[in-house]
């Protein structure tokens, strides 16, 4: 068995940085100084989504040599996924979405999680099983900033990570409200600059993600 990990310098995900940066990593190699990159810039959440091969690589070179980073594992879709991003070494799961059998898995597995919803019905019904803090996806098309409005007076109790659509144009009003606790993007890793490995550009664009804070 792994021993277990270490406790979240935050309370939650959500309060870890006002923006959890997206990665999708393509070669593994990359992974521990791009998180360097986006540790420096201030953002130390940062999500790893297991759409590639080299995704379990990834978090588990970022959970052994940076330090500083609180690395997650996003596009968590089965038990098995949970599993053995859990071993890899990810301090934190976020899903598109949620089954009962994903989200039994993702509790049972000790770290925090952030479920994926996109309807009033899915908050209600993660709220029935005692989950209150989830991820809003995709934000922009599943109604934005008016919809999470709309969802503070009746559900006060449940707090978002929204992502999808979302860039430094519109997250300052994302974090405005009072159900947002950070918003999820890829802005500050833009696809050239991956390509180029160009980590100084990088670190650039997570230190002005870093500096967004709630304006009321």
């Amino acid at each position: 068995m792994t021993s277990p990990l270490p406790s979240l310098p935050a309370a939650s995900v959500l309060d870890l940085a006002p923006v959890v940066p997206v990665v999708v990593i393509e070669d593994a190699a990359d992974a521990v100084p791009l998180a360097r990159a986006l540790v420096a810039g201030g953002l130390s959440a940062i999500e790893v989504t297991l759409r590639t091969p080299a995704a379990l690589d990834a978090i588990r070179a970022v959970a052994a040599e940076v330090a500083d980073a609180v690395v997650g594992a996003g596009t968590v879709l089965t038990p098995q996924q949970v599993t053995d991003s859990v071993a890899a070494g990810a301090r934190f799961l976020v899903s598109p979405g949620w089954t009962d059998a994903l989200l039994e898995s993702m509790r049972a597995s000790g770290v925090p999680f952030l479920p994926g919803v996109s309807t009033t019905s899915e908050v209600v019904a993660l709220l029935e099983r005692g989950v209150r803090e989830m991820k809003f996806f995709p934000a922009q098309a599943a109604g934005g900033t008016a919809y999470l409005k709309c969802l503070a007076g009746p559900l006060p109790q449940a707090r978002f990570c929204p992502t999808g659509g979302i860039g430094p144009h519109n997250a300052p009003e994302y974090l405005s409200l009072p159900n947002v606790g950070c918003v999820g993007g890829t802005w500050m890793l833009p696809a050239d600059a991956v390509a180029a490995r160009d980590w100084g550009r990088i670190e650039t664009l997570a230190r002005e993600a870093a500096g967004l804070r709630r304006s009321g």
